[in-house]
């Protein structure tokens, strides 16, 4: 992600706590704006989710939806300017800026999430899976039958979902998520997905049983997306993901290896590296990456990003987007904070971590 020596800067920083009340009304209309026709891409057809399915009302609204149906780049290559006045929480009490303590989170966040030669470390990967777990636990089936909630509400961390088997892994990030949470007084899920980055605080526990295990079949696994909304096409870009993975409790004889053989960059080389007949020296597949990367519904898309740098990164962005918004049903009051998000790294210095 935009936390990581990488050259993706992703619009996926979207707060929504009631430090920011405000600024958050200020983005009110009183009609729904117009929705533009998705263009045809070679991408499934896409659908809105949350409040954005019954309105649109704000022009932070406009933009999401634009983004969730392919027709705006989910990338972003601005950078803000921390506010002059100050960054500390007091400084920010009085600051008009609703993003203005997210600068000196992400300060913190850069710092943290980096090793000794300036690539990403355990902590920034152990980010990146947190915000996929949290925010996984959300299905379209179980919402339409009454049961919409989970999703990106940041219950894994205040409902102890940690203690969940497929969360296993996490309790370092989960320690720091609470550290960084009450040092700079943001809600639970909008320091979850800033770190990996938006959202509405859980109220209870969220549904069991919706995250993807490492063994499962390709059916299964589409199925288990679609049902989030993101399609097979979508899968496939999320999974690159695993670029700057390591693995400690599928295979402990192999405890601390990585997916693709550089762990400390966030590249496309995850793609090529998984197809191959063969692992490299130390790098454990998947069994799941494995079948995917084959099945037809997949492989087209999968092939794609070998090698090109650039359509992963803006297919990342767009699902990303749409999952880290799973389960939000207030979309249209959310302020876009990406801009205090670090500028992205074309370049990459140091040895694998």
């Amino acid at each position: 992600m935009a936390l990581l020596d990488s050259a993706l800067h992703t619009r996926n920083a979207f707060i929504n706590s009631p430090y920011f009340t405000q600024a958050l009304g200020l983005l009110s209309l009183a009609s729904a704006l117009a929705l533009p026709v998705p263009v045809n891409d070679g991408s499934p057809t896409r659908v809105l989710i949350g409040d954005l399915k019954t309105k649109i009302t704000s022009p932070i609204g406009q933009s999401i939806a634009n983004q969730l149906l392919g027709l705006e780049t989910s990338q972003s290559s601005v950078v803000g300017t921390p506010p002059s006045n100050g960054q500390g929480l007091g400084a920010c009490k009085k600051s008009t800026d609703p993003c203005c303590i997210y600068y000196s989170l992400s300060k913190d966040l850069s710092s943290d999430f980096t090793g000794p030669t300036g690539r990403c470390n355990d902590l920034a990967r152990a980010a990146i899976r947190l915000g996929f777990h949290d925010a996984g636990t959300w299905s379209q089936s179980l919402a339409a039958s009454g049961q919409d909630f989970g999703g990106a509400d940041g219950s894994l961390v205040l409902f102890g979902e940690i203690s969940r088997g497929e969360n296993r892994g996490l309790e370092g990030i989960v320690a720091a998520a609470k550290k960084y949470q009450n040092k700079y007084g943001v809600g639970m899920a909008d320091l979850i997905q800033y770190m990996a980055t938006h959202a509405v605080d859980a109220t209870q526990a969220a549904p069991n049983g919706l995250l993807p295990p490492v063994t499962g079949d390709p059916d299964s696994l589409i199925a288990l997306f679609a049902d989030k909304t993101i399609p097979a096409h979508d899968l496939a870009a999320l999974l690159g993901a695993h670029s700057t993975s390591k693995q400690f409790h599928v295979d402990s004889s192999q405890s601390g290896a990585p997916q693709d053989s550089t762990p400390g960059v966030w590249d496309v080389s995850f793609y090529n590296e998984t197809i191959q007949n063969s692992a490299p020296k130390g790098v454990f597949r998947f069994a799941s990456d494995l079948v995917l990367a084959k099945d037809p519904r997949v492989s087209s898309e999968w092939n794609s990003f070998i090698n090109d740098q650039h359509h992963w990164n803006e297919d990342y962005a767009t699902a990303y987007v749409r999952l880290s918004l799973l389960g939000v049903n207030n979309i249209n009051n959310l302020t876009e904070c990406s801009a205090t998000l670090p500028v992205a790294r074309p370049t990459f210095p140091g040895s694998s971590e």
